[in-house]
């Protein structure tokens, strides 16, 4: 293979290449007022070197016949592609001489295109980082998932309420995928299952599928930073199996002959689909299964290529890692095709499922885990279902009642099957009890997940439950999105930092140096002003670069809680009001979110937010001193604009509910100061800076526990905090919607009525005073900057670079691409 530091184009080279798209692929002659004309022919230009490099590592693997991961995750939240692989390839220098002389910025050029909008928050932020450490590391690795036509949805707010509209990503085409038809498969839906009764007496089972689907795989090149290898996420589109009715068309039934087309399609249409309705339900089933089914096919084909129809070396060469639960219904698929499709034993199929699966749980919060009713089971997957039958009572006749014999509350309590009024297929308990490892992604997580979530199963597999601590790619979350402050450390640290993150624990001997603090603080002030201008831009709202930016982007969801920010927003506000000369440095309160459809509580907490933020940002009594906005739309794209400028992340779970989270990660490594509670990833964040540099505050998950069991009453916070009593009592009012009283009630209610379940109250006291602490520490320019500084330099531990080596050493022993 090739070397990874040859540059395979000069600027003068590259701008040719560039000018052959734009005259022959692209048809543009006059291209200079299209940088979307350009952008394209850059993105041809960089698959050249892509797409030949993608051919040399499948090459290798299949000639050496490697061991690889196969990543199952039904989000990946990618973003635009253009300045990661410019810089993985080393090409941005290049292809920045390369569109100037061409009359462009390089930078304009990034803002073309639409971000790959295959996920919606951490979870497929994750699994993006995790992909490009993969091919960084120069691991065997594929990653599966679904080609969404409109992924999760486009966020626009209307009279301060969220509006979802459909994200046109890939309308005019995407220039980093590419379709394979040669690889397409076809999986079956509902049906019946038939029993025939063999020579030998023994039975088999026979699938008549009811419906079949096509799977149509379009892959997505992923590039490693200065490495051999190109790896693939290959994302499954849902066709149907004939396009339309040829008889209903020429009878005049127009849209008659195009049912089975428009219902497949649905399958891949949205990340999400609202699941409020059975409809909803079985669609959201259907798509698990569709894209499970379709990369077991695939990765079954991958390896008979190589192996023909001998499976003895299958474990050997294949491991499957699910990411949450969503792809769990691919054990059962792969046991299907071992039983039904070759020949397998019950007990021989599941020893060799037991030997490739692995399971990464992402949550403590019991109805997070999911669950499938054992009636509509039945109906879309008959035979998936009666394996499912069988591994249960394989699993509690041979291991639940050999650790607790005639125990049936045990046996209850572990079944695969929830037993109720509806039966209910426990999604989690399966992947458990059917893969060999099952990991956290904080050691706190992890730690809960033995001690509170599967403790009865720590019991029985006392090896299987691990933690793997997430981590984020600083190629992307540093390198690219912050060029000013990676130039600065370029400066100062002599290894490569983006891919040995680690060696930036030398930049903290630079903490106290005057000259580099300004250096450090000067980046951070231009990113801001940047990041003013966009805020300006989208929301029409006016702020002071110079003031603390508090950042808050994350998924919206109670156990994040934006609303104990937006409650202590409230007390800031009216301390301002009863006191215009309060002594408090200028802060912009920054929220990206966005909202479930069917999540009624987040989008009030949206709705309240965006209508304070109305009020507070025009009143000219407070003298600039707060202000808030609601960035619309969050995603990739946006991410990268506003970490680089943030002062202050924000990272206030629950302790206990957050399972580890990486947004805290990113904004540390971008010299954000964390104020949060010792919750997932937070933990590990404050051994690595230090209690001096981070602000910790509430109550930890000991203390919360505590809590519970001696009766939480939220109405003893409100009744003794007189602050937190009166901003509770404004939302009752019509302060913020006049005419409409009580419009903004929906969060006091959840608070007081609603037995504020993630300890809200509990935790506001301790939280205002972290701010006023805050407050402090800013004033001091050394000490924040020094802060600032021992955050980059401390993040070493959280590349996810160091994330893929724990899993690798640990769940898959794969071995690298070597010379």
């Amino acid at each position: 293979m090739a070397t990874a530091s040859k540059k395979p184009f000069t600027a003068a080279q590259f701008k040719k290449k560039v000018l052959q798209h734009l005259n022959v692929t692209s048809s543009q002659q006059d291209f200079h007022n299209n940088p979307s004309a350009v952008q394209r022919a850059v993105c041809m230009a960089v698959n050249e070197v892509i797409f030949e490099k993608l051919s040399q590592t499948n090459n290798y693997h299949k000639e050496h016949k490697t061991r690889s991961v196969n990543y199952l995750s039904l989000e990946y939240l990618m973003g635009r592609m253009l300045s990661n692989n410019l810089h993985n390839l080393d090409l941005f220098d290049v292809a920045k001489k390369a569109v100037a002389d061409l009359g462009f910025e390089i930078e304009d050029l990034f803002e073309q295109g639409h971000d790959l909008a295959l996920g919606n928050g951490g979870l497929g932020r994750l699994a993006a980082c995790f992909l490009d450490s993969l091919a960084t590391m120069d691991f065997n690795a594929y990653g599966y998932g679904i080609h969404y036509q409109h992924g999760l949805f486009k966020q626009q707010f209307h009279q301060c309420r969220q509006i979802e509209t459909p994200d046109e990503w890939r309308e005019y085409g995407n220039a980093w995928e590419v379709c394979r038809p040669e690889s397409v498969q076809t999986i079956g839906l509902f049906g019946s299952v038939e029993t025939r009764i063999n020579a030998d007496g023994s039975e088999q089972k026979i699938w008549h599928p009811g419906q079949t689907i096509k799977g149509v795989p379009w892959d997505v090149p992923i590039v490693g930073y200065n490495s051999k290898t190109v790896n693939t996420l290959r994302l499954w589109e849902s066709r149907a199996s004939s396009f339309f009715d040829w008889d209903e068309f020429n009878s005049g039934a127009y849209q008659d002959a195009h049912a089975a087309q428009n219902a497949a399609e649905t399958i891949s249409k949205v990340l999400y689909p609202n699941d409020e309705t059975e409809a909803g339900k079985e669609l959201r089933f259907i798509q698990q299964y569709f894209f499970c089914a379709c990369s077991i096919k695939d990765i079954i084909a991958r390896y008979q290529s190589m192996h023909g129809n001998d499976w003895s070396h299958f474990a050997d060469k294949m491991v499957m890692q699910l990411n949450d639960t969503h792809p769990t219904i691919a054990i059962l698929e792969l046991m299907r095709i071992l039983i039904d499709e070759h020949n397998f034993s019950f007990a021989d199929a599941f020893a060799l499922c037991r030997q490739c699966f692995a399971y990464t749980n992402h949550t403590l919060l019991p109805e997070a885990l999911e669950k499938w009713s054992v009636p509509m089971f039945e109906r879309v997957l008959p035979r998936h279902l009666q394996i499912l039958f069988a591994i249960n009572e394989f699993f509690l006749d041979r291991e639940v009642s050999a650790m607790w014999p005639g125990d049936h509350l045990m046996r209850r309590r572990l079944s695969l099957i929830e037993e109720g009024e509806v039966q209910m297929v426990r999604m989690a308990h399966l992947c458990v009890v059917s893969s060999f490892k099952v990991n956290g992604v904080a050691q706190i997580h992890s730690d809960l997940v033995k001690s509170d979530l599967f403790p009865e199963f720590n019991a029985l597999y006392p090896q299987k439950l691990t933690n793997v601590t997430n981590g984020v790619t600083p190629r992307r979350w540093l390198k690219a999105c912050n060029p000013a402050l990676s130039a600065l450390l370029d400066s100062k640290v002599k290894t490569d930092w983006p891919k040995h993150l680690s060696s930036l624990a030398s930049v903290a001997d630079f903490a106290d140096d005057s000259k580099f603090q300004q250096q450090f603080m000067d980046i951070k002030h231009a990113n801001k002003v940047k990041l003013a201008e966009e805020i300006l831009a989208l929301t029409g709202v006016d702020v002071d670069p110079n003031a603390i930016f508090d950042v808050q982007i994350k998924r919206l969801h109670e156990y994040k809680r934006q609303h104990l920010n937006f409650l202590h927003i409230l007390a800031l506000y009216r301390r301002l009001l009863n006191n215009p000369d309060y002594d408090m440095h200028p802060r912009v309160y920054i929220f990206g979110a966005k909202a479930a459809p069917g999540y009624y509580l987040a989008k009030e907490i949206i709705f309240a937010i965006n209508k304070v933020a109305e009020k507070i940002n025009n009143d000219a009594r407070i003298n600039g001193k707060l202000k808030v906005v609601f960035m619309p739309n969050y995603r990739v794209t946006l991410a990268e604009k506003i970490i680089p400028a943030a002062d202050v992340s924000e990272q206030i779970s629950t302790a206990g509910k957050e399972a580890s989270g990486t947004g805290n990660m990113k904004l540390a490594l971008n010299g954000a100061v964390t104020l949060g509670t010792l919750d997932g990833a937070n933990v590990e964040i404050a051994e690595e800076v230090g209690d001096d540099n981070i602000f910790i505050f509430g109550h930890t998950v000991e203390q919360i526990k505590a809590l519970n069991e001696h009766g939480y009453n939220p109405h003893h916070y409100y009744q003794t905090n007189a602050e937190l009593k009166a901003v509770i009592d404004w939302l009752y009012s019509d302060y913020f919607t006049p005419g409409h009283p009580g419009e903004l009630s929906a969060i006091a209610n959840s608070l007081l009525d609603g037995g504020d379940p993630y300890r809200v109250m509990a935790d506001f006291e301790s939280y205002c005073q972290a701010n006023i602490e805050l407050d402090k520490a800013y004033k001091d320019k050394a000490r924040w900057a020094k802060m600032a500084i021992i955050n980059t330099a401390k993040m070493g531990k959280f590349t996810s670079d160091r994330s893929i080596q724990d899993y690798v050493d640990n769940i898959w022993k794969l071995e690298p691409i070597v010379e």
